[in-house]
């Protein structure tokens, strides 16, 4: 399953999107949940089923556990053949489900503090984060300050489930921007993310996947410092000084990551 860098939401009630959102981005997550209508919800499902898509770069999200269109939701990714899903409002009380893999969508209070046992189940391949359902569960009314920085207790939850990820050896996914045209707050966005450790970004428009791409990508310049710092580890052993720099584990650590990034780009 490709699980980055760029994941476009589409809409399951938009066939005709299919195609195209999946030429554009690395993968592409037909949504049942928030993009589609509950009245429309009955053709999206009939969508899905008949999609004619590669099912290792699709992502099927369904409704939360608890609602009546959850196991319609289930029903219809598997009838069309893909076994990777995104589970809405994800907490601890989602049931097993050993015939999938688990995308777990933490975006309420309930599903950041159950985040490190969701991590832990077998099905569960990544664990990704929401900002606007998390306030709406807390009582609040707006994720962002006046600048446009994301709230504190905002910021708490995307790091516990960057966090949560990390100790299961499995991919955080980071959310959304909504600001569909502020391409440099989202470019800001994604650089922090890749830099912290997410391993994809989910976007909402076209216009994000070459923005998301380009910041997960490694410039020359860190490709070649990383390649520079573990020639000279091999020389070296242990820890040592280059321009300057204390070089230890954890930093050969993270020039292994860029070149991981640079292969994988």
């Amino acid at each position: 399953m490709i699980l980055g860098p760029a994941l476009l939401f589409c809409p399951a009630d938009r066939p005709d999107r299919f195609a195209k959102a999946l030429e554009r981005a690395d993968a592409v997550i037909l949504d049942l949940e928030d993009g589609v209508a509950p009245d429309a919800r009955a053709d999206a499902r009939a969508a899905v089923v008949a999609a004619a898509l590669d099912p290792a770069r699709v992502i099927v999200r369904v409704n939360p556990a608890p609602t009546d269109d959850f196991a319609l939701d289930l029903a219809a990714a598997r009838a069309g053949g893909f076994d990777t899903i995104m589970v809405a409002k994800a907490d601890a009380a989602l049931p097993s489900l050993p015939e999938f893999r688990v995308i777990a969508l933490c975006e309420t209070a309930a599903g950041v503090l159950a985040a490190p046992a969701l991590a832990a189940r077998d099905e569960v391949v990544a664990l990704m984060w929401g900002a606007e359902d998390l306030i709406a569960s807390l009582g609040g009314s707006s994720s962002r300050d006046a600048s446009g920085r994301y709230r504190d207790v905002v910021r708490h939850a995307r790091s516990s489930i960057l966090i949560a990820a990390g100790a299961a050896g499995i991919a955080a996914i980071d959310a959304v921007h909504l600001a569909i045209d502020d391409l440099d707050g989202l470019r800001a966005e994604a650089e922090d993310a890749v830099a912290s450790g997410f391993a994809a970004t989910a976007c909402i428009h076209p216009s994000h996947v070459a923005v998301i791409r380009d910041a997960y990508r490694p410039s020359a310049e860190e490709v070649d410092a990383a390649r520079r710092l573990l020639a000279a580890a091999t020389e070296q052993g242990g820890v040592f000084r280059l321009d300057d720099r204390m070089v230890d584990g954890p930093v050969l650590a993270h020039a292994r990551a860029v070149l991981r990034r640079h292969r994988a780009g």
